[in-house]
């Protein structure tokens, strides 16, 4: 049910001069007669409507007789009470159109020149241009609309708006008619909910809505078109507002410079550049799924922004595609993303029965496969989850295998060990698997090898010896709290030192100087080494040259060679030419 329908109709009935056909002009003319018969025989709208098919279905019997004097059979005839249209059967047949036209246009006449002759011969007021028709104080017509209802009843259907609502805009559309008709703000108009009956009145005078022209029918239309979009446009804005972190899917409508714009059926929604996964494209009419980000109002339309790389999207799609994390018996404990390249996925089970990670991979990994493709490849590593932030570190960098790993709560900061073949594999391509498993523990992870890591821990070992009162028990204690090296003491500073392990403030305080004098020898070392790295990397490339062309004065020329000018022969070394015979 569109709103146009609605407004047509609703035309049809407050504006009988709005371009109609013949059979329109016929049938309104025939309403009009019968309210004049009413008011001239002070008799009820029904009674009128009876003696009018009464006349015409004497005049169809009358014109379907075999001749002069012989019976005329009996007709039933019919008017609609709401539009005029004419039925009526005659022997139980229906009566053509052409002669049920002319019955009614000769009992017209009739009735035309019954009128009172005075009401011909009146002299004619002159017109007022700028007048407003005045209210006939007529007994109103009563309409049941039963096309009124279910025009009503489709509109609060399609548009997901109260019933409610789309009766009382039609009424303040028509009371914006009268007031437009009459110039008077005293207009009050109610519909029947049960019938479609539609009573209005102007100054406490009843009157009809058909009485009403083109210009208020128009005013009317405008009035209800905004508010019945006012209300759908609220509605669509409660419904997607529910809806945020949901999935929907729809339909690629078009392309908006790079945002890309979803039709959703009651509404379009916009997928910006950023939510867009790298790499992606949609062509037009192709289905795809997104997450609900945000909902915003505007004074024109309801913005619905959709998004396809939030972490959320993931979560949204395997709550669809497994049903354990969907009844809550496997929790997402949270997920690291870097969109279009790898995801990681910390699960737990809230059932001992129930593997967490099995469950989400699925039998020869069809769940995974179905979400992965969803995302157009994207990686995704399921992570148990542990409270054990070492055992969780450990888990998160898989498929890397962790020798030691060392935490230092007070820098936040996990210090992994890892194998030389391991070391690649933990790192990952461009340091993603170790930065998203930073990401995913909320530790900041720093890899290192058993070579580097022992290194450390030798200077931080001789460095702290060298303080006066220092001993292999506090050497243990500061490896214990996570510091591996004299970086880590410089960083952590005084006060750990004497409110975890009770030291005396002035021992403290040698630690942290001493340590720091090494550390920055230390960063000193290592910024020497990299450059001298990084100048034996320019070296060796440019060391790399092509291979010397074989001197072209070794071979003789051909008899078809040109002879080529004095000036322009190669300079050789006596020992490569060949001697001229």
């Amino acid at each position: 049910m569109k709103v146009g329908e609605a407004t047509h109709f609703f035309c049809r009935l407050v504006e009988p001069d709005g371009k109609p056909n013949a059979k329109d002009i016929m049938n309104q003319e025939l309403l009009r007669l019968i309210d004049a018969y009413a008011a001239e025989h002070k008799v009820g709208i029904e009674a009128a409507f009876g003696a009018l098919e009464a006349a015409i279905a004497k005049q169809v019997g009358v014109a379907q007789a075999a001749g002069p004097g012989a019976a005329a059979p009996k007709a039933v005839v019919a008017i609609d009470r709401a539009g005029g249209d004419v039925t009526g059967d005659i022997g139980g047949s229906p009566i053509p159109a052409t002669r049920l036209a002319e019955a009614v246009l000769h009992v017209q006449r009739q009735m035309r020149v019954a009128a009172p002759a005075k009401a011909a011969q009146a002299p004619a007021k002159p017109a007022v241009r700028a007048a407003k028709p005045a209210v006939k104080a007529v007994e109103p017509k009563k309409i049941a609309s039963p096309e009124l209802l279910r025009i009503v009843e489709g509109l609060a259907r399609d548009k997901n708006i109260d019933k409610e609502t789309v009766f009382e805009d039609l009424e303040v559309a028509m009371v914006s008619a009268i007031r437009k008709a009459y110039d008077t703000e005293d207009a009050h108009v109610s519909i029947d909910r049960a019938n479609g009956c539609i009573s209005a009145a102007v100054g406490g005078v009843e009157m009809s809505v058909r009485d009403l022209g083109r210009i208020a029918a128009q005013t009317a239309k405008q009035v209800m078109i905004q508010r019945i979009r006012e209300a759908e446009r609220g509605s669509i804005y409660e419904e997607y507002l529910d809806r945020r972190g949901q999935i929907v899917t729809g339909r690629v409508a078009r392309w908006e410079g790079g945002s890309l714009i979803v039709d959703l059926g009651r509404t379009e929604a916009v997928l910006p550049k950023g939510e867009q996964i790298p790499g992606e494209s949609h062509m037009p009419e192709e289905r795809i799924r997104a997450m609900i980000l945000d909902v915003k109002e505007q004074p024109s339309a309801v913005r619905i922004i959709l998004t396809r790389t939030h972490p959320d999207f993931i979560r949204a799609l395997f709550e669809l595609e497994v049903p354990e994390v969907a009844e809550k018996i496997i929790e997402i404990k949270v997920m690291a993303r870097e969109a279009g390249y790898r995801t990681k996925v910390a699960v737990n089970s809230l059932d001992t029965k129930v593997d967490a990670v099995g469950a989400c991979v699925g039998v020869r990994g069809s769940r995974i496969k179905n979400i992965v493709e969803e995302l157009g490849g994207e990686k995704i590593d399921i992570v148990r989850w542990n409270d054990s932030s070492k055992i969780l570190i450990a888990n998160a960098l898989k498929p890397a295998a962790v020798a030691e790993i060392a935490l230092c709560f007070e820098l936040g900061r996990g210090t992994v060990v890892v194998t030389d073949d391991q070391l690649s594999l933990a790192i990952g391509k461009r340091g993603q698997n170790v930065r998203l498993a930073a990401r995913l523990t909320g530790w900041d992870i720093d890899i290192l090898t058993p070579n580097e890591f022992n290194a450390g821990l030798d200077v931080l070992e001789r460095t702290l010896r060298e303080a006066p009162g220092v001993d292999s028990t506090i050497v243990d204690q500061v490896v214990a709290m996570g510091m591996v090296n004299v970086l880590d003491v410089e960083e952590v500073g005084l006060e750990p030192l004497v409110n975890e392990l009770s030291m005396d403030r002035q021992l403290a305080q040698k630690i942290v100087t001493r340590c720091a004098e090494e550390a920055r020898k230390v960063a000193q070392q290592q910024a020497a080494n990299k450059e001298k790295s990084a100048r034996a990397a320019d070296k060796s490339a440019s060391a790399v040259v092509e291979p010397p062309a074989v001197p072209e004065t070794t071979e003789q020329p051909g008899p078809e060679a040109p002879p080529q000018a004095p000036s322009e022969a190669p300079q050789q070394p006596q020992t490569d030419a060949a001697p001229q015979q």
